[in-house]
């Protein structure tokens, strides 16, 4: 999902953020996922800092019945953008988790369980960290390989998960999943049709919202994915609909199921790109993508300007952005276990 202050995906209800400080997170106890619990694996919650001192929340999966002397491999995974770990992330580390590997799900700064304030903002460099910080936490466990470990980025995650490898040595695969680039799409929008002189009005009216923000002391929201849905929405909104806002995905602590991002995040994606140094990611890279998504050519640009015969693009036949959030049928998991077993090794 996107930032819908400069996107237009929002229906306009922007409310002050209200929750209380999270500097210490309270964990949830109860199993609130939107998909059910394997028995297959453990469960636990988890708690770890980035280099920013902002704790970070995961759900840890972990195969049951593993010698204790083991080290796995170990996944963090994080995504989609403005989702939350007990939604499609969570889905995915889960999965891994029974085909063998030790894998995180997070929510990202400022969002879910996590802490940060102000609540709900976006960043290129923050949310780029936190992958690299699952990284810190997964190298310490005495139960992992930190030889082998890898990440997974949904959505807007799968941004962050590319510019995270170009910086992180460590990360010896990275798969991303119906990828978007945060920065690109808000700085040209939709298949780069934005003007600089539209973009220009958006830098105003984002600014504008700076001094409001500032006069109340607190941050608008930019809305959720748009409800109730108009009859005319674009089909890929529609998707978005049918995941954030019906059972099917809906999520208390998800942005998109309820009041979306703080409205000025998308002023840091616009002045800065998070894949220009993509090129020089050294380890292993799988793009998946869906056939029908709208989201398609970010995977496809992205793949052209990677480098060496480590790097895979896949097209899932007939599947759209969404199918790859919780689409059993239609995700590659087979083809992810093959990919990091592959690249996994010391």
């Amino acid at each position: 999902m996107l930032l819908a202050s400069s996107l237009n995906l929002s229906n306009g209800t922007a409310q002050p953020s209200t929750e209380n400080n999270m500097e210490n997170p309270r964990l949830t106890a109860e199993w609130d996922k939107v998909f059910p619990k394997s028995d297959k694996v453990e469960h636990q919650k988890i708690t770890f800092k980035n280099r920013y001192g902002i704790t970070l929340v995961a759900d840890l999966y972990k195969p049951k019945n593993i010698d204790a002397s083991v080290k796995l491999p170990a996944i963090a995974v994080s995504g989609p953008f403005g989702a939350v770990k007990e939604q499609s992330s969570g889905l995915y580390a889960q999965e891994m988790a029974e085909r063998g590997f030790l894998a995180i799900a997070f929510d990202p700064s400022f969002t879910g369980e996590s802490s940060g304030e102000p609540r709900y903002v976006a960043s290129p460099d923050i949310n780029t960290e936190d992958f690299c910080a699952s990284v810190d936490y997964l190298s310490l466990r005495g139960d992992v390989n930190p030889e082998q470990i890898g990440i997974i980025g949904i959505c807007g995650w799968g941004g962050f998960a590319l510019n995270a490898a170009a910086i992180d040595t460590r990360i010896k695969a990275a798969v991303t999943s119906t990828m978007y680039d945060m920065s690109r799409v808000s700085t040209y929008g939709y298949f780069d049709a934005m003007t600089p002189d539209e973009r220009y009005e958006l830098k105003k009216q984002l600014n504008a919202q700076r001094i409001t923000d500032a006069k109340n002391n607190s941050y608008a929201l930019a809305g959720g994915v748009i409800d109730p849905l108009p009859d005319d929405a674009p089909q890929f909104v529609k998707d978005y609909y049918a995941y954030y806002k019906t059972p099917r995905g809906y999520h208390k602590r998800s942005l998109n199921s309820n009041n979306g991002w703080n409205k000025t995040s998308s002023l840091s994606f616009i002045n800065m790109p998070i894949l220009c140094h993509a090129d020089e990611i050294r380890n292993a890279v799988l793009l998946i993508h869906g056939e029908k998504a709208h989201s398609r050519y970010f995977s496809e640009d992205a793949f052209k300007k990677l480098k060496g015969n480590n790097k895979e693009l896949l097209i899932i036949p007939d599947a759209n952005h969404t199918d790859l959030y919780d689409n059993m049928e239609k995700i590659p998991f087979d083809k992810m276990e093959t990919f990091f077993r592959k690249y996994l090794k010391e």
